[in-house]
């Protein structure tokens, strides 16, 4: 049983060594379409829309999206504090659909609502994208995450309860 533990400890880092290599990249080839294509068909369901790669433009207003307003660092973090969480693997599955899935759709949310508030000359509009860029994505990415962990009623602490269980271990030789 505790080889089986330790092995599984070693497959999450070494995964996470993996992904540092190029990680980031994967996380915007696979999210970029992933979140350009439902802001643009939501947003045509209630104006005239046309797309051209990542710029949508409607009444007049063209909205690039960036990779950071696609925010794969946001994904990044939070498939890092859910690899560096020991788990089920089954729970690991569930945990990982559950962050993705949420951040995903309140970031397209995030979108279309700074898209529309563009749109229709919201006089506060820079200060408030870049408040929501600096702080609100940060909170936003701490929210799910302590929802994540009540949702799947998890007990340990990112890292620190590997190395708790690599410690009590060696301590035990």
């Amino acid at each position: 049983m505790k080889n089986k533990i330790f092995l599984m400890l070693f497959l999450r880092y070494f995964f996470l060594l993996v992904l540092g290599f190029n990680g980031l990249s994967f996380f915007y080839l696979i999210l970029t379409p992933l979140t350009i294509h439902p802001v643009f068909f939501i947003i045509s369901l209630f104006e005239e829309v046309s797309i051209l790669q990542n710029i949508i433009s409607f009444k007049g207003i063209n909205i690039e999206i960036i990779s950071a307003c696609v925010a794969g660092s946001a994904y990044y973090l939070l498939t890092i504090l859910n690899m560096t969480t020991p788990m089920k693997p089954k729970q690991r599955i569930k945990s990982l659909l559950f962050l993705t899935i949420s951040f995903l759709f309140l970031n397209i949310l995030r979108i279309i609502i700074f898209s529309y508030l563009a749109v229709y000359g919201f006089s506060y509009f820079d200060f408030a994208h870049k408040f929501v860029w600096y702080f609100g994505s940060t909170i936003l990415v701490v929210l799910i995450w302590f929802t994540n962990v009540h949702i799947f009623k998890i007990k340990s602490i990112p890292i620190f309860t590997d190395f708790k269980t690599i410690f009590n271990e060696y301590k035990k030789k």
